[in-house]
């Protein structure tokens, strides 16, 4: 099996979080790299398993010293993925997923990596809307933003060699298995 570095993509509230852990539970030979931010832990989130969480003055620190792969701003909060770990799992023959932001993706594809690089789409807008209102986490505002910064995020897909709709949770995740499989069998 090739090892691969999976980039994994989609707007906010898409349900880029639920496939991915779906699919980690079936499919558990690949590592999931978590990422560091600087917003804060939602409800049930744990540092060292969703993100590890920092401030900005650590971030930064991070990024300066060129410990990070990608990094990137995403609705006021900084984002990024350890150089190190990517690195590390990759050399030893283990895939890694990473679930980032476009602008991260796109650093990442910038890099010459083996990575195969997978966008998850949401049924529509209106859908989109709906799944951030019923979680029930953010203000009208950021509702707002988030919409609005999905419509870019979207127009970017066709740099992305897969595009999967989550519409159907489970056929979505079959689709993503499909992809890996195929893509860690060359």
């Amino acid at each position: 099996m090739a090892a691969k570095l999976f980039i994994v993509s989609a707007p906010s509230g898409a349900g880029k979080t639920t496939l991915i852990k779906e699919f980690l539970k079936r499919f558990d030979n690949l590592v999931y790299s978590i990422s560091h931010t600087t917003r804060s832990p939602r409800q049930g989130e744990v540092h060292g398993k969703d993100y590890f969480f920092t401030n900005k003055t650590q971030f930064m620190k991070m990024v300066e010293s060129g410990q990070m792969l990608e990094w990137a701003q995403v609705h006021g909060n900084c984002y990024g993925t350890s150089r190190f770990f990517v690195q590390e799992q990759l050399a030893a023959g283990q895939s890694v997923l990473l679930d980032i932001d476009v602008q991260g993706g796109r650093q990442i594809m910038d890099y010459d990596l083996d990575s195969v690089s997978i966008f998850i789409m949401p049924p529509s807008l209106e859908v989109l809307e709906q799944r951030l209102r019923g979680r029930g986490t953010d203000t009208e505002e950021v509702i707002r933003r988030r919409l609005e910064n999905a419509k870019g995020e979207i127009a970017q897909k066709s740099f992305y060699a897969y595009v999967v709709v989550n519409d159907v949770l489970d056929e979505a995740v079959a689709e993503f298995i499909n992809i890996v499989e195929q893509e860690t069998a060359n």
